[in-house]
């Protein structure tokens, strides 16, 4: 199962457009959840254009993540995030993928309501530490015990990512079948705000 899966969907994937209008769809959630990997699947399937924040970040500064955090410390890291996120959303619609600690920030959680559609891409505690081990770039986890930070991040971070609009299971499968099932609960969701707000009668 895979663009097969991405293929099955394109009425759905029809509808989501037309739903979306203006706005972005914007993937959260922690480091190793996969939101650049299934954001661009998601993108590709769509038509639409993909947005790594992290990526505008350096573009924007000229430095690694890495190298902010270290220079500037978390809470500059953070404001310039944010004014990045809040650019990327007036430029819709598209596909963004967001830091772990974005939709931390209450503003940067505004905005993406205003603006957007949030997906949690949510993943389990061993699937982040096997994705996450493979590279050397995450400042959050330069510490003896990585697989603590993450789960003291898990403890803080999860109940702020379920405030999204969605929530998306994500595993050991292939992107292909994530992404078409982020396609098909964007489908579910627009589906459920039409049953609520039905046409009124013009009669």
């Amino acid at each position: 199962m895979g663009t097969e899966a991405l293929n099955a969907t394109a009425g759905s994937q029809a509808e989501v457009l037309r739903h979306l209008g203006q706005r972005s769809i914007v993937f959260v959630g922690l480091m190793g959840a996969g939101k650049t990997a299934i954001g661009r699947k998601v993108a590709a399937a769509l038509g639409l254009p993909f947005t790594d924040s992290d990526h505008e970040i350096e573009n924007v500064s000229r430095m690694t993540v890495p190298e902010l955090f270290e220079r500037y410390g978390e809470a500059e890291f953070r404001a310039l995030e944010q004014r990045v996120i809040l650019r990327v959303l007036e430029s819709g619609p598209q596909v963004l993928s967001t830091g772990g600690g974005a939709f931390m920030n209450g503003q940067t959680r505004a905005a993406i309501e205003a603006n957007g559609v949030s997906v949690w891409l949510k993943a389990d505690l061993d699937t982040l530490m096997e994705r996450v081990a493979k590279k050397q770039n995450r400042p959050l986890l330069k510490n003896p015990d990585p697989r603590g930070v993450l789960e003291r991040l898990m403890i803080e971070r999860y109940p702020v990512y379920a405030l999204a609009a969605l929530t998306v299971p994500t595993r050991d499968e292939r992107r292909d079948v994530i992404a078409a099932e982020v396609i098909e609960a964007l489908h579910r969701h627009f589906g459920q705000a039409d049953s609520n707000n039905p046409p009124k009668d013009r009669t």
